[in-house]
Parts: C-alpha cells; sequence; structure tokens
C-alpha cells in the first residue's frame, strides 16, 4: 500500500504558512461575494455578462464553480486544486474582458489570477499528491 506523503506544507516557515492562509481566505471571501451576485442574478450583475454575450444560464454557472472555488480555498487539502481551477476560470475571465469590455475593466480579474496562481505555485506539491493518490490525501493516511 503506498502512502502520500507531503512534507512541504509542514515545513513552510510559519510566516509564509500565514500569508498562505490570508490570502487563500480573501481571494474566497472575494469568489463567495462574486457568486453570491451571479447566483442570485443581479441585474447589473446579468447586464454586465449580457454585455459579454453571456446569458443568465452561464452566468449562474460561473457563480456556481466560483462557489465551489471559495469552498476548496478554504478547505486545506483541496486548496491547491481549487486555486489551480481558479486559474483556469480567471484566465478565460481576463481574455472574456479584454476581448469584450478592454481597458481598466480588466485590472480586477488579472489581480485575482496573478494572486490564485501564487496559491496554485506554493500548493502545487501537495495537489500532485493528490492527484496522485486521492484517498490517501483525503483520509490522511
Amino acid at each position: 500500500m503506498s502512502t502520500a506523503t507531503v512534507t512541504t506544507a509542514t515545513t513552510r516557515p510559519r510566516a509564509v504558512r500565514w500569508a498562505l492562509g490570508v490570502l487563500q481566505v480573501l481571494l474566497a471571501a472575494v469568489y463567495l461575494f462574486s457568486a453570491a451576485g451571479k447566483i442570485s442574478l443581479e441585474p447589473m450583475v446579468v447586464a454586465g455578462f449580457a454585455m459579454m454575450g453571456i446569458g443568465t444560464a452561464g452566468t449562474v454557472a460561473i457563480g456556481v464553480v466560483e462557489l465551489a472555488a471559495a469552498v476548496g480555498l478554504l478547505v486545506p487539502r483541496l486548496a491547491g486544486l481549487a486555486a489551480a481551477g481558479c486559474v483556469a476560470l480567471m484566465t478565460g475571465a481576463v481574455i472574456i474582458t479584454a476581448s469584450t469590455l478592454g481597458g481598466t475593466m480588466i485590472l480586477v480579474p488579472a489581480v485575482v489570477l496573478v494572486l490564485v496562481a501564487v496559491v496554485s505555485w506554493v500548493r502545487r506539491h501537495e495537489t500532485v499528491a493528490l492527484l496522485r493518490n486521492p484517498r490517501a490525501v483525503l483520509l490522511g493516511r
């Protein structure tokens, strides 16, 4: 029986662990607030997505993905994988925003992209261990 041990999380300096935790909580809050507007179909959000050519079904779907991302960022064993998913999500957001709205509207998704990329990179070893042996990592074996 193979065991998946991830020692990088425990060997990080305390300040790095705290900073990473704070960053993950802040990003989770960003995704949670963003998801709430999309899932509840707030008129301003729907109008903004309509300007980009995305209908209400797409708006709600993105909101659900963002809600899952917020939860994933708060679960330590899933945070790296959630951040990697957020990198894909925010890459799409940057591309869509740049091609439809352009200008300064690209700033927010680009900053969030950089921040989730940092979390994804720092937690890359945990993500690899999770993908190699999900049962061992999730059950703590």
